[in-house]
């Protein structure tokens, strides 16, 4: 078998990619079939940190948000990616894997404070390390907490899983003759509004040349392809 194309990779995952087919919350089914794909590059010796969303625990309270002070959304949205992030660390638990959670916010009685040191330290020894609570500043996206983690972690790429199977022309929801990127550059992405991720997520990346794939979560076996350079999904790249 050949050799996977990246050592070590920055995964982010949504929170609404956990809700399954269900309105809001995780969906157990869910996250066990997301772990098993985790673990299972894990074990082609691929050093796995990880940033995931709050959507579908903040989607929940979203109409009592409403109007609602947005620094204090925003901290409420990190406090929702912690609740996500102990679902997944229980999962991978179950699943046989070492799993820790570093939170960007101090939440000492269930995760660990981020420390750069030691989550390189865990990556080393192939433990999947959760960055939780974004970056612990409210007006930042958990995309941004990707490339900065990713950046930090020094990841050989930032793998974004979404519901769609790549970066398409338009929405291939509403418009089936869209056609899919295999590769675009980030000044096209940046042009074109592309949204991939935010443009501060997009230009930390840039700068940083550290290139993003998005791919589906929901494809059997795509993060194992993504992680083998494949062609999965869509590549955004330096020029």
């Amino acid at each position: 078998m050949s050799a996977p194309a990246y050592k070590r990779i920055l995964l982010k995952l949504s929170g609404e990619a956990l809700m399954g087919d269900d309105s809001y919350g995780i969906n157990r089914v869910v996250i066990e079939r997301i772990v098993a794909e985790i673990k299972e590059v894990v074990e082609l010796g691929v050093e796995v940190a990880m940033v995931i969303g709050g959507g579908n625990i903040f989607r929940g309270v979203a109409p009592a948000a409403a109007g609602m002070d947005r620094a204090t959304a925003d901290y409420m949205g990190m406090l929702a990616t912690v609740m996500n992030s102990m679902a997944l660390q229980d999962a991978m638990t179950r699943a046989g894997l070492e799993c820790r959670v570093q939170s960007a916010l101090s939440l000492e009685q269930v995760a660990e404070p981020f420390i750069r040191g030691k989550a390189l330290r865990y990556l080393e020894d192939g433990k999947v390390v959760i960055f939780a609570a974004g970056i612990g500043s409210p007006f930042f996206t958990t995309d941004t907490a990707a490339a900065l983690r990713g950046v930090e972690m020094s990841a050989d790429v930032v793998i974004k899983a979404t519901k769609v199977d790549g970066i398409y022309t338009d929405d291939p929801k509403k418009n089936p003759d869209a056609i899919r990127y295999q590769s675009l550059s980030f000044d096209e992405a940046i042009s074109k509004n592309l949204k991939v991720m935010d443009a501060t997520a997009l230009t930390l990346c840039r700068d940083q040349k550290l290139p993003i794939i998005v791919f589906s979560i929901f494809k059997p076996g795509a993060l194992k392809r993504v992680v083998f350079g494949e062609g999965e999904g869509t590549l955004v790249r330096v020029n």
